[in-house]
């Protein structure tokens, strides 16, 4: 059994600042000052807010120490952070904003052609259709597609979808998209200011510092995942990091929220990249832990609420992500997962599954890991079998973790039943060995 090094970093009240051009944002994507801090009537929130990049550069070296005490503590150990400490949020929001508009207009060409709502990687669209529209809106002609899409490719799908972006992005001119309300094309970096760009390299770069220092000092690093809103621009950073550092190990991870209703979209994608370009796939699945926040922030901004219906689907939707990567575990041998979970039915999913796979756990390509003081009852006897297990070790002020433990026992509903049988089943060991005169023995 062995620890993981997490930080709760400070943070301060109205991290979302209404910005300027919101008409045109998607809902989602857009600030809000209501969701800002967790004081402000929505219970768990916590954005950041800095004057300047200086307190990133701060936290990024209180995540390199992060990375020194995991590597002090265990063997193969892991370090966790959070991008909203490493950049400001209004740049997350815009960065997400920008990376859905460039997504939802695959996909409206998509419904175009007969494959609404259809999985991602079942979604390809036909090349000759996709130049014509491309043309029609007036975006590229035919001969500048061709330059866009090489090789003998006939489809293209969102994976390709978003490699164009990666390209398209660094050249001078800007690359265009229709407006969906007015029809109109309007240039989609149009809110990409110099000092933005400057935020995006400056970001990579503190990614960069701490995934070079958890490489030497055999720690893997663990990127969190945070609000909806932010969370497309921190997969994006984080995916990019990995395809990087991931070569030859899984060093960096990124984590799939499961109460999302788009998160087995997220997990295939990415595990469908990784299988192209190469690299290993790390990942940390959780359920969740901004529900109430998000549906509230939703109703109030008029989106479609982003998380499953009920508790029982988002059940579903974590052991269809953590099925899938298990089999990719199978086939591949080059992803990873932490099943990171208070669940006892997920993690009997998770044994029962290895076994019927022929996943052994000396392979150490699963792991588990639960909360520090949370569900002993589980962690040991994981331990005890030889499975790799990890205890999440939340640090910092006290009235800023305990925010963040309260969300922990919102996301695990039944906490208090598994916590009264985690009593129980002590007490019985007690008897046990008094019982027995074996007190301070097994």
């Amino acid at each position: 059994m062995q620890q993981k090094c997490s930080w709760e970093g400070s943070r301060t009240s109205a991290a979302e600042k209404e910005m300027g051009g919101a008409v045109k944002r998607e809902k989602r994507y857009r600030a809000h000052q209501g969701f800002g801090d967790y004081h402000g009537g929505v219970t768990g929130a916590h954005t950041y807010f800095y004057a300047d990049e200086a307190k990133c550069d701060q936290h990024m070296e209180t995540f390199l120490h992060c990375i020194d005490a995991s590597s002090g503590s265990s063997d193969d150990g892991f370090s966790a952070i959070k991008l909203t400490a490493l950049a400001r949020p209004q740049f997350l929001v815009r960065f997400s904003e920008v990376l859905v508009k460039w997504r939802r207009f695959f996909h409206q060409m998509a419904a175009e052609q007969g494959q609404a709502g259809w999985a991602v990687l079942d979604t390809k669209l036909e090349l000759e259709k996709l130049q014509e529209a491309l043309a029609n809106f007036g975006i590229a002609s035919k001969a500048e597609s061709q330059q866009w899409f090489t090789g003998t490719r006939s489809t293209v799908d969102l994976l390709d979808w978003n490699s164009l972006f990666d390209s398209r992005i660094k050249l001078s001119r800007p690359l265009l998209i229709p407006n969906r309300k007015t029809g109109q094309l309007e240039p989609l970096l149009s809110h990409f200011s110099e000092e933005e760009e400057l935020q995006m390299k400056r970001v990579l770069q503190r990614m960069d510092i701490l995934a070079k220092r958890a490489m030497e000092k055999g720690v893997r690093l663990m990127v969190d995942a945070e609000q909806s809103y932010f969370q497309p621009a921190i997969s994006h950073l984080t995916v990019e990091t990995q395809r990087r550092f991931n070569k030859s190990q899984p060093i960096i991870y990124n984590t799939y929220q499961c109460y999302l209703k788009e998160a087995y979209n997220n997990v295939t994608g990415d595990v469908e990249r990784s299988r192209r370009e190469g690299w290993h796939f790390g990942t940390k699945l959780v359920r969740g832990a901004y529900m109430e926040q998000e549906r509230e922030r939703a109703a109030q901004m008029g989106y479609e609420d982003p998380i499953n219906p009920t508790y029982e689907k988002t059940n579903e939707m974590y052991h269809r992500c953590l099925d899938y990567i298990l089999e990719e575990i199978k086939h591949s041998r080059k992803a990873s997962v932490m099943v990171a979970s208070h669940n006892e039915d997920t993690v009997k999913f998770t044994l029962r599954r290895m076994m019927e796979l022929g996943i052994h756990p000396s392979d150490k390509k699963v792991c588990f890991g639960q909360l520090l003081g949370m569900c002993d009852q589980i962690t040991f006897p994981l331990g005890q079998a030889g499975f790799p297990v990890y205890k999440y070790v939340p640090y910092g002020p006290v009235n800023e973790v305990l925010p963040y433990l309260s969300r922990r026992a919102q996301e695990n509903r039944g906490f208090m039943q598994r916590a009264n049988r985690e009593r129980d089943l002590l007490w019985k060991e007690v008897k046990r060995r008094l019982l027995t005169g074996n007190l301070f023995s097994h």
